[in-house]
């Protein structure tokens, strides 16, 4: 195969995959990151050595090569430690760089999700970050930056961190310490796409950052703002791509409707969007009738929840048919949840059936949880407390949703799971993540009331409960 017929390869070409470079057949061998019709990024063989390919084709591919090769060349000038470019190339037909194959490495970013059930800032985690901030400061020290920071553009290779996606890597004046505003930004970067309760600890992390760049005194003060705004930007991005064809999610719109689903689930689950229904006569009822009817299936003998949301009667049609379904509403919210790192179903898929644009029935499809509801998990105690895991498991549940300004809106016992050592929500129709904080105040009070009126207001639980689950100000006159 010639380079520009990579054009029209698509997302999943068959491989092993032999393309034509000046310099020799290149057998191209597994793919790691694909843009369709502009960037194929993979393990490859060539000259009788493996390597990592980067191909790059379609209107951008000049410039993304130009991108690739300074970065290269910039982290090579430096001294920093990187795959080194073997062999790079430009044609009319597109663009190729052949980098160092590191065999065996690690990539932070899996490391770290290895970590990320523990406390905040274990002691596993303090190294990992710890090992990636000092990297980023001999990166901040030599006058560079990368425009994506995250955990997977660091791996870890016998024995030492080597930074990739040279594409990313920017410069201000090589050799010379990045300016102040400069490296807060782009520690803004990476401080975002960590869980936020590592934000308490930031001044600690930065310690580590100065063991690379001793020349910028940063202070945990001087990123609040950079971060939050990433995380914003982030989530906004995020939830976008939900109702659109992308690498995550895979969207088809038609007369007849809409289908949303992610793309790595998308096989296994073609067969049963084509025919929800008829799966869920075969599975096992939890809810029939009304306005949703729920049941658990099994697809390939794994377990998930299907929900329908019905249309009752002709006027029901009229009040649901002109706005987003509650399907899809929970689709975002479950999808908004996950993203913020809270604990819910994974959903998995979404249809909407449509008539001349207008909405009737609405499918979701999640991940089916195992665990107990949370009435029944304390019920089973007979009297006594729960145990403090559980409970500081509640605790962070709550201050998360206080930090996010998220509102349940039907908190009670039977929509908080716990599974795998944390608890989960469930039915997400009225969940919202709230901009105006007076009306975000009034549905978390709301919310916690109704968690709390699970039990008697007596009895010793409540008592603990209500002691323990933070509150905004004002908004619990009893206490």
């Amino acid at each position: 195969m010639k380079l520009a017929e990579l054009c029209g390869a698509g997302r999943s070409p068959a491989l092993p995959l032999d393309i034509e470079l000046p310099e020799g057949r290149l057998r191209l061998l597994s793919l790691l990151r694909v843009l369709p019709g502009q960037r194929y990024v993979g393990e490859a063989e060539w000259q009788g050595r493996r390597v990592l390919a980067k191909l790059l084709v379609g209107a951008r591919a000049a410039r993304q090569h130009a991108r690739e090769r300074e970065g290269a060349r910039l982290l090579g000038e430096q001294r920093l430690d990187s795959p080194a470019l073997l062999a790079e190339g430009l044609s009319g037909e597109g663009g190729w760089l052949l980098f160092e194959f590191l065999d065996g490495a690690e990539s932070l970013g899996a490391a770290w999700q290895a970590l990320s059930e523990q406390p905040p800032l274990s002691a596993a985690q303090a190294a990992l970050l710890g090992e990636a901030l000092q990297a980023i400061g001999r990166l901040h020290a030599r006058g560079l930056w990368q425009d994506d920071l995250h955990l997977d553009n660091l791996l870890r290779h016998a024995g030492r961190l080597q930074l990739i996606d040279a594409g990313g890597i920017r410069a201000a004046t090589p050799g010379q310490p990045l300016p102040h505003a400069q490296a807060r930004d782009n520690l803004g970067v990476f401080f975002a796409q960590l869980p936020a309760e590592l934000d308490a600890h930031l001044d600690a992390l930065l310690a580590d950052y100065r063991r690379g760049n001793p020349a910028l005194a940063l202070q945990a003060a001087d990123l609040r703002r950079p971060i939050a705004q990433v995380r914003r930007w982030r989530l906004r991005d995020y939830l976008n791509k939900l109702g659109r064809d992308c690498s995550l999610f895979r969207v088809e719109r038609d007369a007849r409707g809409l289908c949303a689903l992610r793309r790595s689930e998308g096989a296994e689950l073609d067969a049963l969007l084509d025919d929800p229904d008829r799966h869920i006569e075969r599975g096992h009822l939890f809810k029939t009738g009304g306005a949703a009817t729920v049941a658990r299936i099994e697809l390939d003998g794994r377990p998930l929840l299907v929900k329908r949301y019905n249309i009752k009667n002709p006027l029901h049609w009229l009040k649901r048919c002109w706005r987003p379904s509650r399907a899809w509403h929970s689709w975002v919210e479950g999808n908004r949840l996950d993203f913020l790192g809270i604990a819910t179903p994974l959903p998995l898929a979404v249809r909407e059936e449509r008539r001349l644009g207008l909405r009737g029935r609405a499918w979701l499809v999640t991940e089916y949880l195992q665990g107990q509801d949370i009435i029944a998990r304390f019920a089973a105690l007979d009297g006594r407390l729960p145990a403090e895991a559980e409970l500081v498991a509640l605790d962070r549940l709550f201050a998360t949703l206080l930090r996010e300004r998220i509102s349940h809106g039907d908190l009670k016992g039977h929509n908080i799971f716990w599974q795998d050592g944390r608890w989960a929500l469930i039915d997400l129709d009225a969940m919202r993540q709230h901009r105006c904080p007076r009306r975000f105040a009034r549905a978390y009070a709301k919310d916690r009331a109704r968690f709390l009126r699970n039990w008697p207001a007596d009895s010793a639980l409540y008592r603990l409960l209500d002691q323990r689950l933070p509150q905004v100000p004002g908004t619990c006159p009893n206490r």
